[in-house]
């Protein structure tokens, strides 16, 4: 079966408290379960980019969800499209925060076709590269084992 994801920015409401912010990502953890999506959300205390990934009626469900929230708005969507295979197989949604540079440098990156970069030369370029690095940089730093403190494994 082949895997949709879509990948976007948007501004958090100022409203937007820490505790909601949590609270969001566990129902997304939950909703995201139900409809086979996995994912990340980098939040730089203004700003939002996710990236989501699984079935296409999934990915389509997470997404009409995301686009009706109150939590944010001034939704950008950097690419949409067909993916050979989950780059998140393991998180359901993963909450990282980032500073306003890190997210910027991937928000503006390659997304063309979601690709990742073929050559060591060219390592850590495409924007999927840089999402991996700076999410994967996050979990080996406070790896646990089942419950990360800002989302959840899938198992």
């Amino acid at each position: 079966m082949p895997f949709r994801a879509i990948a976007y920015v948007s501004e958090a409401s100022r409203s937007l408290t820490e505790e909601r912010l949590q609270q969001l990502v566990a129902e997304a953890v939950q909703f995201n379960a139900s409809v086979d999506v996995t994912g990340t959300l980098l939040f730089d205390g203004a700003r939002f980019l996710q990236y989501l990934e699984g079935p296409a009626d999934g990915v389509n469900a997470a997404y009409t969800r995301i686009l009706a929230a109150s939590s944010h708005g001034g939704i950008v969507e950097l690419n949409r499209g067909r993916v050979g295979r989950r780059q998140f197989p393991r998180w359901r949604m993963r909450s990282v925060r980032v500073d306003e540079l890190a997210l910027g440098k991937i928000a503006i990156s390659d997304w063309t076709g979601f690709v990742r970069s073929a050559s060591t030369l060219e390592s850590g370029t495409s924007a999927l590269d840089r999402l991996l690095s700076v999410s994967q940089s996050q979990t080996d730093a406070g790896a646990g084992d089942g419950v990360e403190p800002q989302g959840h494994w899938v198992r």
